[in-house]
């Protein structure tokens, strides 16, 4: 499990049930819910989200 950590510390572990693909179209990295398979946001300022497992 994901958590917060201490203040100014940062997350701590990766987020279990999310993952991300890049988007060959757009060059931009969406984040998708693994359990529904539906996506849930897209990242508009360029590289990856953090905490946030890759997809192959």
């Amino acid at each position: 499990m994901a958590t917060n950590g201490n203040r100014g510390g940062g997350r701590q572990g990766a987020i279990r049930q999310r993952s991300q693909i890049l988007n060959p179209k757009t060059k931009l990295y969406v984040k998708r819910d693994s359990n529904t398979g539906q996506f849930i946001d897209v990242k508009t300022t360029g590289g990856k989200f953090k905490g946030v497992r890759q997809e192959d």
